[in-house]
């Protein structure tokens, strides 16, 4: 969004026009609409702008509940911003652990800002984006502790301020297309920035799930999220923020329930033994923050194969932490003789899931030619080491 766009979207005509605007469906006929507008004598630039916002809203709802039809965004701002649910649970360990002023440096729409003034902390929020941060100040209103600066992070004054969250920017927009960052160096702020910090002030960090590990350091907390299924995010803890004796944990969110396995680093696999009757995929929290074997010993389970993140036992397990699936039957591994067992059984609609094998589902399930009224699921993975195809029905 462009300066000029975001002064016509916050006029008083702007913000009434968003908000007359029914509900986003993905199903309108835009031209119609855009037509309609310009006829009421709208600028092009406020239709735009209305529009492009009822869109970004309808797909803020999914991170935000109700509340992101009051509130406005960014294209990068909502992929990069936390789930509100998420940064409750941020916000509350800066409450827990006596902060009461929080620096939120690179806040991008505000996100965690929201969740932390929510709480009743103070908070001064910053980021280098004119734009970016003005929509931050629109979405803050509603809270007069909460403060927005249009700063770099690097030149927020922190006096007088108990601790900092960063969200380092991890993609970058050019054109109206959006990348991501592939060097954690070129990370604004920087993670050097981020974690210096933490020798003044106590600091949480976010981070994409999938960043190299050898990033986080030593003596933190790195606690991966995931929510519904999804790895949404590492968060790094330090000086308070930070557990103690919690060097590993996995957060896992399902609907209204939030479950954790924490441990002091990565947990040693358990060892590898033969099919049970039953495969268990554990949750991709557990597995990035390496608590597979924890979670195995804690069930009674066992790895399936060295290096391979799916466990069995010989017994049905009740884990938040896991998918659980019933062995029905072992088939052949080899394609041919796979599909002439499918093929036999009518499995007609089929999914397949793999670990430790080179295969690209889609292709396969195109190769295999399909045909009946029957739905399967297919494991493909190794069992202490060798190729396996298994039946397996959820649990």
């Amino acid at each position: 969004m462009e300066r000029a766009e975001l002064v016509e979207l916050l006029s008083p005509e702007g913000l009434d026009l968003l908000d007359s605007l029914p509900a986003w469906t993905g199903r309108e006929d835009v031209v119609k609409t855009v037509a309609d507008l310009r006829r009421r004598g709208h600028s092009p630039g406020l239709v735009a702008a209305v529009l492009t916002q009822s869109r970004l809203r309808a797909r803020a709802r999914a991170k935000f509940g109700e509340f992101a039809d009051r509130m406005l965004f960014t294209e990068p701002g909502l992929e990069q911003a936390t789930r509100l649910r998420v940064a409750a649970l941020h916000a509350g360990r800066y409450a827990r652990a006596g902060l009461r002023h929080v620096a939120d440096l690179g806040c991008g729409i505000g996100g965690d800002a929201l969740a932390f003034a929510a709480m009743d902390l103070e908070v001064t929020a910053a980021d280098a984006d004119e734009v970016t941060a003005a929509i931050a100040a629109f979405n803050l209103t509603p809270f007069p502790h909460a403060q927005v600066l249009h700063s770099a992070a690097e030149d927020v004054p922190l006096g007088g301020i108990d601790a900092a969250w960063l969200d380092p920017a991890r993609r970058t927009t050019a054109g109206g297309t959006t990348k991501r960052i592939a060097d954690a160096a070129d990370y604004s702020p920087s993670l050097d920035f981020a974690f210096g910090l933490a020798e003044r002030m106590p600091v949480g960090v976010k981070l994409g799930p999938g960043t190299d590990r050898g990033l986080v350091p030593a003596g933190t907390e790195a606690q991966w999220v995931s929510v519904d299924g999804d790895v949404v995010e590492l968060a790094v803890w330090t000086g308070p923020l930070a557990r103690p004796g919690v060097g590993r944990a996995a957060l896992v969110i399902r609907g209204d329930a939030a479950h954790e396995l924490v441990a002091p680093a990565d947990s040693e696999d358990a060892p590898v033994g033969p099919l049970g009757d039953y495969l268990y995929e554990p949750d991709g929290a557990v597995i990035r923050a390496r608590l597979i074997g924890d979670l195995a010993r804690a069930n009674g389970g066992w790895m399936l194969s060295e290096g391979i993140a799916y466990l069995t036992a010989d017994r049905e397990i009740d884990s938040p932490f896991a998918r659980g699936f019933r062995v029905i039957e072992r088939l052949p591994a080899d394609e041919r003789h796979l599909r002439q067992a499918l093929h036999s059984r009518g499995v007609g609609t089929l999914e397949i899931k793999k670990r430790g094998v080179d295969v690209d589902p889609a292709a396969l399930r195109t190769r295999l030619k399909l045909k009946g009224d029957t739905a399967a699921t297919v494991v493909l993975t190794r069992e202490e080491g060798r190729h396996v195809a298994l039946l397996v029905e959820r649990l």
